[in-house]
């Protein structure tokens, strides 16, 4: 239980419905075992009527026996309706409950997931985090609707209908009562199983989800290589081994619930011996004997049901165990609460940055500065750090060491949400909604756009022309991941959503790759005129992009080799002279 310990909060929040929940538990068994109270009494009246029926005028008899059937039969019946809406009642809060705060756990995971930064998603797969938010949820509900519901039920009509026969008869209810402490042992034992059982199932359902995941995202290259027999093999033996797996816990479940079963099919065969007997010595009447069998048989359910709870609890426990490894992940940094200023320069220090995968740091040695207006290019070739160096200027990453300091203040001092407002950034790998071009173009933008500056954006990224051979313009649905799209039309809707945002700083990590070269240069000139006095970062292994920038960093196995204009790493640095050489040849 102590997992579950941390949905106490949920359970607190909703006390007051849980509280009523339990209270519709308690009514429902108090009506219940009144049931074979009345069952008890007509029993007996009906039997004393027949053994009398000499001694009864025929107009009496009949008199007698009306009130003997209709009046028990009418109380049976009241206590039965009344169980029943309490029952309804008890659902109704309890199952409610459990949905609501199923509703909460998956918004708080979700909002969890923003936090996250970008080290957490490197290390973890997509299908894996849709498993916990989905599946292990679902789990966790069973536990705070189903569980809770039925472990109330069997305290409170335990303790009631073990209470009513002790009162009848206290030897031969620890007659019947004999078999139970084998059954909590059985219990006891079964459960550690069913935990394992069940921690292995979850833990295979995430590697099932995320099989299918990454097959759908990679649908195209799969069916280009011709590979759809290996995925299809490799999918059916994940299956297979998933079925394995709850065949294995349906097993041990098999064994379980006969054996419950075994062990209250003796105690209602010691009632009958037992009570027989007792009728015979004049101690105990019919009417007991068939009241002990209705309690006993109403003991069946909540008994047999402490198995099921108990798989439900410990499936619950092997799911929240691993929502808490994420819940229980920490959030990246963000503890300022300054607006980002209007800055002059950006220093930044990294002696060294390693990825927890790595063996060798990514970058080391770097020392920058960024000033405002600049015009600022990142050469170098695959490998070289670029990403990473982008990455942890836009704070998806963070530094383990190092600073970053704006106009002499640490960022750390500036709210995080403030700094990305006040950047664009476009990514080497482009990102886009399955929704419409206009859609995907307008994300992000926290301003009215009109139509003027919607055709002036799109001139920008050259994507005028592109529109146009759209059946319906704009407002096509492009499909998931963009899918229709070319992947230039893809770079070239990313840099217009970018330039959509009123930003001060506007970062290019690469983002013209798979555009061609007259292309390429047409979208730098107009950049140049579109982003005039604003700070841009272009990112490329080519030279050609950031040709005329007025600093250009170059990057060398994690380090800034050179710094300079273009004319003067031509003449000073051999690596940059080399590159741009070849690049030269191959245009």
């Amino acid at each position: 239980m102590s997992e579950l310990a941390s949905l106490n909060k949920y359970l607190l929040r909703y006390k007051w419905l849980i509280l009523l929940g339990i209270a519709c538990v308690v009514l429902s068994n108090l009506f219940a075992i009144y049931i074979p109270v009345f069952v008890r009494l007509g029993i007996d009246d009906a039997l004393w009527i027949s053994q009398n029926i000499s001694l009864i005028e025929n107009n009496l008899l009949y008199a007698a026996a009306l009130k003997t059937v209709l009046g028990f039969g009418i109380a049976i019946l009241v206590a039965a309706i009344l169980k029943g809406v309490f029952l309804f009642l008890m659902r109704q809060t309890l199952i409610v409950t459990s949905r609501n705060i199923e509703y909460d756990q998956k918004n708080e995971i979700f909002q969890k997931y923003e936090l996250l930064g970008e080290e957490f998603y490197r290390n973890n797969y997509t299908g894996d985090l849709m498993s916990r938010i989905s599946e292990d949820v679902s789990n966790v509900r069973m536990y705070i609707g189903p569980s809770i519901m039925y472990f109330a039920n069997i305290i409170f009509s335990f303790v009631m209908i073990v209470t009513q026969m002790l009162m009848i008869n206290a030897s031969l209810t620890a007659w019947v009562l004999l078999p139970l402490p084998f059954l909590s042992y059985s219990i006891y034992v079964v459960s550690k199983k069913i935990n394992i059982g069940n921690k292995r199932i979850q833990e295979q359902l995430s590697h099932i989800t995320t099989k299918a995941q990454e097959t759908f995202a990679g649908i195209r290259i799969i069916k280009s290589f011709g590979a759809e027999r290996h995925f299809n093999d490799d999918f059916f033996e994940s299956g297979k081994t998933f079925q394995e797996k709850n065949l294995s816990l349906a097993k041990i479940n098999a064994i379980f619930f006969p054996l419950m079963t075994l062990l209250m099919g003796l105690s209602t065969i010691l009632v009958l011996y037992i009570g027989g007997w007792e009728v015979k010595e004049g101690r105990f009447t019919p009417g007991n004997v068939a009241e002990f069998i209705i309690y006993l048989n109403m003991l069946i359910w909540p008994v047999a049901s402490l198995g099921w709870t108990t798989a439900l609890v410990q499936k619950a426990s092997a799911s929240q165990k691993r929502i808490n490894e994420f819940l229980n992940q920490p959030e990246q940094n963000d503890s300022g609460i300054a607006p980002f200023p209007d800055f002059q320069n950006i220093h930044v220090s990294i002696p060294k940055y390693q990825y927890l995968d790595k063996d060798f740091p990514a970058l080391h040695g770097v020392d920058i500065d960024i000033k405002k207006g600049q015009f600022i290019g990142v050469v170098g070739k695959t490998g070289s750090g670029k990403t990473t160096l982008i990455q942890l200027l836009t704070r998806q990453l963070e530094l383990q060491d190092g600073t970053f300091k704006v106009d002499g203040v640490d960022m750390s001092d500036y709210a995080l949400t403030a700094f990305r407002s006040k950047i664009a950034y476009v990514q080497q790998d482009t990102f886009l909604f399955s929704d419409t071009l206009k859609e995907n173009i307008l994300f992000g933008s926290e301003k009215e756009v009109s139509e003027e500056d919607l055709q002036r954006i799109l001139k920008y990224s050259a994507l005028n022309n592109d529109i146009q051979m759209f059946p319906n313009g704009l407002e096509t649905v492009i499909g998931e991941r963009g899918v229709s799209l070319s992947g230039g039309q893809k770079q070239r809707m990313s840099l217009a959503r970018a330039l959509m945002r009123d930003a001060d700083i506007y970062i290019f990590d690469d983002c013209l790759s798979a555009v061609d070269a007259e292309t390429e240069a047409a979208i730098i000139e107009r950049l140049k005129i579109a982003l005039k006095d604003k700070t841009i970062i272009m990112s490329s292994h080519r030279i050609a992009p950031v040709l005329k920038a007025d600093v250009i960093w170059v990057l060398e196995d994690g380090k800034v080799a050179a710094k300079g204009t273009h004319e003067k790493l031509v003449g000073t640095n051999d690596y940059y002279s080399w590159l741009f050489e070849n690049q030269s040849l191959d245009a």
